[in-house]
């Protein structure tokens, strides 16, 4: 068998070193991005369709407490490797270390041009969509949701290429903007039951079969908890060390399920099963019912918060998968840059919101541009957990003397449950998405010629996984 060691790390990750992330986040901060990442503009729009393919309210609730549970397996996995491999890479280092340089950089690849690039132009699109109908009403000219989503991708890169500490400032302000607007939601359905004298209808309101019904239900749940895995790259920037990553994951997806919990559970007082499955706008219902009118807007004002926040963090994040494929590929030298003064990537945000102005292009000449980046990049998304669940189980096996301050309980039954939900969210996306998935496959797949492009230049290919295999 192969002796394996873990070799010394490449220059821009020793510690210290000039142009690399130091440890200048607390637990807490870990926590803020993770939670403004994930309590996204889903629960504003998920939860009617989730409504619609639940046979009973108490189905309705358990559906959020196993996407709960889930994504916490998910955690689990990526506490375990984050701990033992912390980089700015995340998945790429990963999946790099497990499967070798193609993997990882097709991984970098795919987050660069698809995963955090298409998930910035949904979110932009969504500011746009709420700020037109905040800004003109019922009809909006029809430049204003691409052009207001152009301004957030060229704001909030600029804000973050600004620095960490000013990135981190924004994400807690909007972070906390956006729990109050949940809690306000959570507020109205409680005041909303206890003055009405009749009690919501509960039955549930649904043309789907009951196995399709909860089939799409699923899906939407699984899609609202998104976004959690992004803690991995950040296991190199915590000052508690690798127990950083686990406990960010941890109280993250604590403080993310109660709030779902609780939004949807007032969503129910208020509303009724039936209420919520007919609703076009259930969060607005909500309000308008206890309010009046301005609950419309209220509810406008807590959406555009919500994506402004995922946005925010989801740049933050992605910046690191772009800085370490740089760093270790000559051909994207340039994204290598890390400007210490103001911990942040700056080369690698600018490309970023390079690309992600292009999607929201793409995007604008399309009948939804929201709907059309879904398509784009839920499957290429999917694929990679997928691909992660599975490297856990390959490093356990190849690296079984590698130091692991956290280790998945139930191994292997936790990664391989966590996989089979993952191949399964693969299949529900492509099923979903239909002629819209290929192209974000397409441009994932691109990234075959453009490694062997670097190759016949003779550039380093992708990052070398942080191992020396000696001779067997």
């Amino acid at each position: 068998m192969a002796r394996v060691e873990r070799s010394s790390a490449l220059p821009s990750e020793r510690p210290g070193t000039t142009g690399a992330p130091r440890p200048v986040l607390s637990t807490l901060d870990g926590v803020v991005l993770i939670v403004g990442l994930v309590l996204g503009a889903g629960i504003f729009r998920a939860p009617q369709l989730v409504a619609a393919g639940s046979s009973s309210a108490g189905t309705f609730l358990l559906l959020w407490v196993i996407g709960g549970v889930v994504s916490l397996i998910g955690a689990l996995c990526y506490a375990e490797l984050a701990a033992a491999y912390p980089s700015a890479g995340g998945e790429y280092h990963f999946l790099g270390r497990a499967f070798g340089s193609r993997a990882g950089f097709l991984c970098a690849w795919s987050r660069l041009t698809v995963i955090q690039t298409g998930s910035i132009a949904i979110l932009a699109f969504l500011v746009g969509d709420y700020a037109g109908s905040v800004g003109w009403g019922a009809d909006p000219p029809a430049w204003a949701s691409a052009g207001i989503a152009a301004m957030v991708v060229v704001l909030l890169t600029g804000l973050n290429v600004a620095g960490l500490r000013q990135g981190t400032r924004m994400q807690y302000a909007l972070t906390t903007l956006e729990i109050l607007a949940l809690l306000a939601i959570i507020t109205a359905g409680i005041v909303s039951v206890l003055s009405s004298s009749a009690a919501p209808t509960s039955q549930a309101a649904t043309p789907h079969t009951a196995t399709s019904g909860f089939s799409l239900a699923f899906i939407f749940v699984l899609l609202t908890f998104g976004g959690w895995s992004e803690a991995a790259y950040l296991s190199a920037e915590f000052h508690d060390g690798r127990r950083g990553v686990v406990r960010t994951l941890g109280w993250g997806l604590a403080v993310i399920t109660l709030l779902y919990l609780l939004t949807n559970a007032a969503y129910l007082l208020a509303l009724g099963l039936g209420g919520i499955a007919q609703s076009t706008a259930v969060a607005a219902d909500v309000m308008r019912k206890t309010i009046g009118g301005w609950g419309a807007v209220i509810v406008s004002l807590g959406v555009i918060v919500a994506a402004l926040s995922s946005a925010n963090a989801t740049m933050i994040t992605g910046a690191r998968s772009n800085y370490a494929l740089g760093r270790d590929v000559s051909v994207f030298r340039f994204l290598s840059g890390w400007h210490e003064r103001q911990a942040t990537p700056k080369a690698a945000f600018v490309f970023q919101g390079v690309i992600a102005l292009g999607l929201v292009g793409f995007g604008a000449l399309t009948r939804s541009g929201f709907e059309a980046m879904v398509a784009y990049t839920a499957p290429v998304f999917w694929i990679i957990l997928l691909s992660t669940g599975a490297a856990l189980m390959v490093l356990r096996r190849r690296e079984p003397n590698t130091v692991r301050p956290f280790r998945v309980p139930l191994y292997p039954l936790t990664p391989l449950l966590f996989c089979i939900v993952a191949g399964y969210m693969l299949h529900a996306s492509v099923a979903y998405a239909g002629r819209g998935a290929l192209l974000g496959l397409g441009v994932m797949l691109a990234g075959i010629p453009v490694l062997a492009l670097a190759r016949s230049r003779n550039n380093p290919p992708a990052a070398q996984p942080l191992v020396s295999r000696g001779t067997p």
